[in-house]
């Protein structure tokens, strides 16, 4: 997507920082996907409502896990039939909503049972599982094991009798874990799915794979097999519907997958400096723009524009280099590792002026970008149809301020 900027006036219209989407992308992601029976976005990895408007044509559906994200997704026109509200604890804004607009919730804990039980027995409903294992990238978005807050142990055993005591309607079993291209540890999910349908004895309508399907951040990553992954599941799920005796739907809730390769953030250099040996590179752009870096020590390849140049520099020389943002904060280095500690990048040599490129930033971007220092929220950019759209405007100080008036 990286041969747009030649069409893009960075200098002018579109000056750094800025999110920038090519949807192109999101639809062949989407498409990779078509053999689940139900694809059903994460929409906290990319939560533009011009980008859900889209997803929804190609027949996708949404999962929702605040108030804001329900009310995003109905505005995008999305049916509350295809909408699943998934939590371990709810507000009563949240609860009132759901109730209202009969939104199926996808249930993390006892105590949400019973909240959603005294007002709305026969609620339909999915159970999100701990099977007592878990998997991720970083110890902070392990979803599953002891550790984690998220689902409901595996063996509790007052889970069956609160679902019969308010008559709820079991839609579906949930066990959202992760395990991107370890395949072995995607044969425990899908085992830990059979077992918990043998455990639980009773008729569903549906299993969700969860999310947690990568996407190569370096080159030396390994790019996740679509077909094995699915026949996996699809293995289980022929197994699930033996057992119950009537075919099961098999739903996938891709996030990042789908949206963050799709994805840039452009940035321009601001001041470089020596400091001792070492060279820092000072951004337009911080962490409360792009956080990944700084929370999970998460690694985006950096590319070089040099100014008034609409391509990317391949040169061959480069330096060791630090890059850093513009907040008043140690820790805005987005060259980290995930302990804290400067990581040096090796980059083509910049001056004030160039702009640097983060990649595959379509995902846990934009939607986990703060005010932090008052900074303002920057603008999304989307290339559709062969033309670049301005979906979310930069914000204003009016803007900023508004709330505390």
């Amino acid at each position: 997507m990286y041969n747009f900027f030649k069409n893009i006036n960075l200098n002018k219209k579109y000056s750094g920082p800025f999110w920038l989407y090519n949807f192109n992308i999101i639809k062949k992601k989407i498409l990779k996907l078509k053999k689940f029976d139900i694809i059903r976005f994460a929409q906290k990895s990319c939560s533009n409502i011009n980008i859900l408007k889209l997803i929804k044509k190609y027949n996708v559906q949404i999962d929702s896990v605040s108030y804001g994200e329900l009310n995003r997704a109905i505005n995008s026109g999305f049916n509350r039939k295809n909408i699943i509200f998934t939590s371990d604890i709810i507000d009563y804004d949240t609860l009132k909503k759901i109730v209202k607009l009969k939104i199926t919730v996808n249930i993390g804990s006892i105590d949400m049972l019973h909240q959603l039980g005294k007002i709305s027995p026969k609620h339909k409903i999915w159970i999100r599982i701990n099977p007592g294992f878990g998997h991720g990238h970083n110890e902070k978005t392990n979803t599953g094991g002891e550790n984690s807050k998220h689902g409901i142990w595996y063996n509790d055993k007052s889970l069956y009798g609160i679902i019969k005591k308010y008559n709820f309607k079991l839609c579906g079993i949930h066990i959202h874990i992760g395990s991107g291209v370890d395949y072995k540890h995607l044969k425990n999910v899908c085992y830990a799915m059979m077992n918990q349908i043998l455990y639980i004895n009773k008729s569903i309508k549906s299993i969700s794979a969860g999310g947690g399907l990568s996407i190569p951040y370096k080159k030396k990553d390994r790019i996740i097999n679509i077909k094995n992954y699915f026949n996996l599941w699809n293995n289980i799920r022929n197994k699930i519907s033996n057992y119950l005796g009537k075919k099961i739907t098999l739903e996938i809730e891709p996030g990042r997958f789908l949206t963050a390769e799709s994805g840039i953030l452009v940035t321009q250099v601001k001041s470089v400096k020596f400091i001792k040996n070492k060279y820092f590179v000072l951004i337009d752009a911080g962490f409360n723009d792009l956080l990944r870096p700084v929370m999970y020590g998460s690694y985006h390849k950096i590319s070089v524009i040099k100014k008034k140049i609409s391509y990317i520099n391949k040169s061959t020389f480069r330096v060791p280099t630090i890059v850093g943002g513009p907040l008043c904060e140690s820790g805005d280095i987005f060259t980290q590792n995930s302990n804290g500690k400067i990581k040096i990048r090796f980059l083509p040599k910049v001056s004030p002026g160039d702009y640097l490129i983060f990649h595959n930033t379509g995902a846990y971007g934009s939607s986990m970008s703060s005010n932090y220092n008052s900074r303002l929220l920057i603008p999304e950019i989307l290339f559709y149809k062969n033309k670049f759209k301005i979906i979310r405007k930069k914000q204003n100080i009016k803007d900023l301020l508004k709330l505390e008036n």
